[in-house]
């Protein structure tokens, strides 16, 4: 069962993910979190480093989809300034928006990566669609409140797989 909190790869950040190399893996979309993964959670709109990551994937071909749990104005407000479909009140890790948004983007399960922060929404939610998941470490170490209890939960998973050897990096 903890098997599907385990993250498929580990980077630091998105901008450690290029598009050049997820296409020579025949990945040709992309579905992403939004808070601590794109931005910190406090952040209304993309930086300029988020705007050109986007555009990379964009010039490469690599569809994008934003799924976050957040309320339709946050996601909608970060997303339309980048072109790029959204998916809002997601309540992730329940498989329905990950399954909406590889339907919308027209792309088989093994020809898309899910990148998120968290493993108890990000993680299992990408795991349980059957996608390939890349965890990334949260931009910032604040988090609202319910997310503060998921990431005291993660640091037990984490430690767990650790001692099992099931994974290398540190926090």
């Amino acid at each position: 069962m903890l098997k599907r909190f385990l993250p498929n790869e580990h980077v630091k950040s998105i901008f450690d993910i290029r598009p050049k190399s997820l296409k020579e893996k025949g990945i040709k979309g992309v579905i992403t979190d939004l808070d601590n993964t794109l931005v910190a959670w406090d952040v209304r709109e993309a930086t300029p480093e988020v705007k050109n990551w986007f555009k990379e994937m964009q010039d490469e071909g690599i569809k994008v989809t934003i799924i976050s749990n957040n309320k339709e104005d946050r996601v909608k407000f970060f997303s339309e300034p980048l072109n790029t479909p959204y998916v809002f009140s997601a309540r992730k890790p329940l498989r329905r928006a990950f399954k909406i948004a590889a339907k919308e983007m027209g792309l088989k399960r093994e020809e898309i990566v899910v990148i998120g922060d968290q493993l108890l929404t990000d993680v299992l939610g990408g795991n349980s669609a059957g996608l390939h998941t890349i965890l990334v470490v949260p931009i910032v170490e604040t988090d609202e409140k319910i997310t503060r209890i998921n990431r005291t939960i993660e640091r037990r998973i984490l430690s767990y797989f650790r001692k099992k050897g099931k994974i290398k990096w540190e926090e």
